[in-house]
Parts: structure tokens; C-alpha cells; sequence
């Protein structure tokens, strides 16, 4: 096709969409849709409505404050206060990845046992690094790594009171 017979062409397709767009005439047919045709579907003329005892958000901000946390929010819609304050913190796992010796430093609000434990990526306890009562404050814990762990990734998993802290570590 040389090219003034593809502009011959383009001319007349371009005058055919315009009289169609124009007179409102349907050029091309499509069928029309069988699903909407013979529709017999129920429709729903209200919404139903959640019936159930959650409390609203509502955000304790006054302008130059910082805004509340949302535990906080829900600690004071709750008759009976909230959750009691933590007991651990896991502030450091070092060095990461681990070859021989793995360093803790940890903080206790109050005196409670805590039990460390070592477990594998199933969740199944390879190791018990320690389980003891540690007074409150700020604690620096040293273990050596048994050789029986191989290379790979696992957690350790920090019990105190009803409190759980998992750390991942690398292990070479």
C-alpha cells in the first residue's frame, strides 16, 4: 500500500468515528451483557450495621504536644487502667553475628527470674543460656556459644514474669 491510499484509508476512518460520536449512532455492535439482562439478584437497601463494644478513636492532641500513643488511648477508655508497666528491656545483642561469646545488656524495672534461651528457626529450644533471678536494673550478661550450634540463623528468646523479647542472631 503506497502511502496515499493508507491516508485515503485513515480519512475515512477518522470521518466514520466522527459521525458516530456526533449522531449518537453506534458503529461497532457489541452484545449486550446476558448477566445484567436476566439479573434476578436481591439488592440491598440498607447497610447493615456492626453491632459490637469498640471504643472510637478519639486522639488526645492539643496543638505543641506530642501525639498519644494508641495503647494509651485505649488504656484510658478501659474501667480498670491498662496494661502493667514493662519489666525487660533488651537494650543490646552484640557482636551479631556471633562466633564464640555473645554479650547482653538488659534492664529490669523489678527483681524477677529470667531464663534465656537459644531456639532454632522452628522454634524448638537448641540452647539454655540462663536461668536465673536478676535483681532490677541494668544488666551486662557474657555466654560462650557451644560448639554443637551450627552455622546459621537463630533467636533468642528472653523470659521474664509474663514478658517475652526475641532477638534473631547470626551464628558463623
Amino acid at each position: 500500500m503506497n502511502t496515499k491510499t493508507k491516508t485515503i484509508s485513515l480519512i475515512h476512518l477518522i470521518c466514520i468515528i466522527c459521525i458516530s460520536v456526533l449522531c449518537s449512532v453506534p458503529v461497532f455492535a457489541q452484545r449486550s451483557d446476558s448477566i445484567a439482562a436476566t439479573s434476578k439478584y436481591k439488592r440491598i437497601i440498607k447497610t447493615p450495621q456492626i453491632k459490637g463494644d469498640v471504643p472510637s478513636y478519639k486522639p488526645n492532641y492539643t496543638p505543641g504536644s506530642q501525639i498519644a500513643s494508641y495503647n494509651s488511648l485505649l488504656s484510658h477508655n478501659k474501667p480498670g487502667g491498662g496494661k502493667a508497666d514493662k519489666i525487660l528491656s533488651v537494650l543490646r545483642v552484640y557482636p551479631n553475628p556471633v562466633d564464640d561469646q555473645i554479650n547482653f545488656i538488659l534492664r529490669l524495672e523489678r527483681e524477677s527470674n529470667i531464663s534465656i534461651k537459644i531456639m532454632d528457626l522452628l522454634g524448638n529450644e537448641v540452647v539454655t543460656l540462663s536461668n536465673e533471678r536478676l535483681s532490677a536494673g541494668e544488666q551486662t550478661k557474657t555466654f560462650t556459644i557451644p560448639n554443637r550450634l551450627n552455622s546459621g540463623i537463630y533467636f533468642l528468646r528472653f523470659v521474664a514474669g509474663s514478658e517475652t523479647i526475641v532477638k534473631r542472631i547470626s551464628v558463623l
